[in-house]
C-alpha cells in the first residue's frame, strides 16, 4: 500500500504477513501531511464516529488531529436508523487491506512527499536540501551529546563515594548501596536517594549477557531481565529498545520521578545505567511478574483469589493516592494498567513503568497533549480524543483496571459471547440488575466475599464515568474500599466511552455526547492493542 512497507520485508517473501507494515515516512503533525485516497479497503478496527460531519469536515477534523492517521466517510447502522458519517482512526492502522469487493474508500494520512510524483525536480532539490540540513544537525546534536555525557559513556562512578563501579564481583558498595540504606524521608526536600551508575559490563555480567532465559517480559518500550547481585541478592533489568520512542528524556523522567518517590506499593529503582544507545534501569525483582501475567492466564489466574484480588486493588488505590496527594510531587502516571503493575512474593501490588508519567504543580488541575499516548482500552474519554489529561485520568484508568481485576477478562479483548459490547457496558448492566456477583471472575467465585465484590465493582463503575466531575478522587476511592460500613451515596451512570473492538456495526449505542462514539467498525480479533 502506497507510503507503507513490510516491517519484516523477509517474513513477507515467505506469505508471513503477521508482523503487519510500517510508514515508510513519519507523520510530523500538520507539517506537510496529506491524504491519499485508496479504494476497495476493508476498513480498520478501533473507529472513531462522528456525527454531522460532511466530507470536508471529516478531513479537516482528522487533520487537525496530530493522533488521526486515517478517515473514511461511510454508512453506519446504529439501531434501526442507517447514517452517514465520519470515521476517524487513532493510532496504528490494525488489521486493513484492499479487498475483491464490499470495500470502501479510506483516507490515508502521509507525508506530502509520500503524495508527490518522481517528475518534480523541483520537489526533489528541495527534499535534498532539507535532508542534508537536518543531518548536519543531528551530527552537531550526536556530536554535543557525547560531549555532554562522556563522563557516563566511559566508566560510571557511585555519585555519592565517587568510587568506581568497573567490577561489580569484586565491589560490594553497589550492593550495599541499593539494598535500603538511604531510604528517601518524606517531608525532607533535600534529602533523597542517590541513585548510583551501574557499568554496563556489569549488568551484562549480572544479566548472563542479557540471556534469553533471563527474559522476564517485554513492554512497549523494553525488555525485562533477571539478573542476580554478587551475595544472591535478586534484581529485574529494563532495558529500553533503542528503536523505542522513549527516548532520553522520558528515560530521565522515569530516573528523576521514581528516584524521588517512595511507598510499598510503588516499584523501587535501585540504579541506572547509560552506555552509548543502550539505556537502562535496575528494580527490585518482583518473583511474581506482572498482574496481567497471572489475571489473563487461564491456567494461572486461580493463584488469585478473591482475597488476593482485593488486596491488589486497595493497594494499587493508595499508590495513586500518593501519586496524585501524598507525595512531594504530584505525579500523573499516564499508563497505568495491569501489565504495568507488579506483585512481590507476598503478592502485594507496585505499580511500575514511569516512563509517561507528568508532574502537576501544587494549583494545577489539567493539561494537554498533541502526543497522545498511553494504551487503548484504558484511557479517559477526553485524553484519546483531545489529549487532555489530569488525576481523574489516572482515576479512570484505575476504574478499568479494577473491573478486569473482579472479572478477570481484558477490557481490550472482552468476549464476543457476552451481550455486552465491552467490559464497562457488562459490569454496569449486571450492577443495575443487582446480579453484581454474576460479574465476579468464576474461577473465584467461591472464595468471594459478596460485600467486598458489590462495593468494589460500585467503586469501578463510579471511576470510569464519561465526565471526569463524576469520577471520584482517589482519596475518596481507597476510603469506599476501606471502610465496609461506609454508604456509597453516587449512583454510576451507563458508561457509554469505550475504544472497542469486535463490536457489531448494526448495534448502537446510547451516547450522551451526540459527536462522539468509541466502536468498532468491524468483526475482527485482536489479542491486544496499545497505543503507545
Amino acid at each position: 500500500m502506497e507510503g507503507f512497507e513490510p516491517k519484516v520485508q523477509s517474513d513477507r517473501e515467505n506469505g508471513n504477513f503477521s508482523a503487519g507494515c510500517t510508514r515508510k515516512k513519519a507523520l510530523r503533525c500538520g507539517d506537510g501531511d496529506g491524504f491519499l485516497r485508496v479504494e476497495g479497503m476493508k476498513l480498520p478496527d478501533h473507529v472513531v464516529f462522528l456525527r454531522n460531519r460532511n466530507i470536508g469536515d471529516c478531513g479537516t477534523a482528522c487533520l487537525t488531529n496530530c493522533s488521526c492517521t486515517a478517515y473514511a466517510y461511510s454508512d453506519v447502522t446504529m439501531g434501526n436508523e442507517t447514517i452517514s458519517g465520519c470515521l476517524i482512526w487513532v493510532g496504528e492502522l490494525i488489521d486493513t487491506e484492499m479487498v475483491s469487493s464490499g470495500g470502501g474508500d479510506l483516507y490515508l494520512r502521509l507525508m506530502d512527499i509520500s503524495l508527490a510524483t518522481s517528475g518534480s525536480k523541483t520537489k526533489t532539490r528541495r527534499i535534498v536540501i532539507i535532508a542534508s540540513l537536518s543531518a548536519i544537525i543531528v551530527c552537531l546534536a550526536c556530536i554535543f551529546i557525547l560531549w555532554k555525557f562522556s563522563e557516563v559513556f566511559g566508566v560510571f562512578k557511585d555519585q555519592k563515594k565517587g568510587k568506581l563501579l568497573c567490577d561489580l564481583s569484586s565491589s560490594t558498595d553497589f550492593a550495599n548501596n541499593i539494598s535500603g540504606s538511604n531510604e528517601f524521608i518524606e517531608g525532607q526536600p533535600h534529602q533523597g536517594p542517590e541513585l548510583p551508575l551501574i557499568g554496563f559490563e556489569n549488568i551484562l555480567c549480572a544479566t548472563n549477557n542479557f540471556s534469553e532465559s533471563n527474559k522476564l517480559g517485554k513492554g512497549g518500550f523494553g525488555i525485562v531481565y533477571k539478573g542476580n547481585l554478587p551475595g544472591g541478592k535478586e534484581i529485574a533489568v529494563k532495558r529500553l529498545l533503542r528503536g523505542s520512542r522513549q527516548g532520553l528524556s522520558e528515560f530521565k523522567n522515569e530516573v528523576i520521578l521514581i528516584a524521588k518517590l517512595q511507598h510499598r506499593n510503588l516499584v523501587k529503582l535501585l540504579a541506572y545505567c547509560i552506555h552509548g544507545e543502550e539505556k537502562l534501569l535496575v528494580y527490585e525483582y518482583m518473583p511474581n511478574k506482572s498482574l496481567d501475567f497471572l489475571l489473563f492466564d487461564p491456567t494461572q489466574k486461580t493463584e488469585l483469589d478473591w482475597g488476593k484480588r482485593f488486596n491488589i486493588i486497595k493497594g494499587i488505590a493508595r499508590a495513586l493516592l500518593y501519586l496524585h496527594q501524598d507525595s512531594r510531587l504530584r505525579i500523573i502516571h499516564r499508563d497505568l494498567k495491569a501489565s504495568n503493575v507488579l506483585l512481590d512474593e507476598e503478592m502485594n501490588p507496585k505499580v511500575s513503568d514511569f516512563g509517561l508519567a507528568k508532574i502537576f504543580g501544587v494549583n494545577q488541575d489539567e493539561a494537554n497533549t498533541d502526543r497522545v499516548v498511553g494504551t487503548y482500552g484504558y484511557m479517559s474519554p477526553e485524553y484519546a480524543m483531545e489529549g487532555l489529561f489530569s488525576v481523574k485520568s489516572d482515576v479512570y484508568s484505575y476504574g478499568v483496571l479494577l473491573l478486569e481485576i473482579v472479572s478477570g477478562f481484558r477490557n481490550s479483548s472482552f468476549p464476543l459471547a457476552m451481550d455486552s459490547p465491552n467490559l464497562l457496558a457488562y459490569a454496569w448492566q449486571l450492577w443495575n440488575e443487582g446480579n453484581a456477583e454474576d460479574y465476579v471472575d468464576p474461577s473465584i467465585a467461591g472464595s468471594c466475599a459478596r460485600a467486598e465484590v458489590v462495593r468494589s465493582i460500585h467503586v469501578g463503575l463510579l471511576c470510569v464515568q464519561d465526565s471526569p466531575s463524576d469520577r471520584p478522587a482517589m482519596s475518596s476511592v481507597v476510603f469506599m474500599l476501606e471502610n465496609e460500613e461506609a454508604t456509597i451515596s453516587a449512583a454510576p451512570k451507563q458508561p457509554t466511552f469505550t475504544v472497542r473492538r469486535n463490536q457489531n456495526p448494526h448495534r448502537g449505542g446510547d451516547s450522551r455526547d451526540d459527536n462522539i462514539e468509541m466502536c468498532s467498525y468491524n468483526n475482527v480479533t485482536i489479542t491486544t492493542t496499545e497505543g503507545r
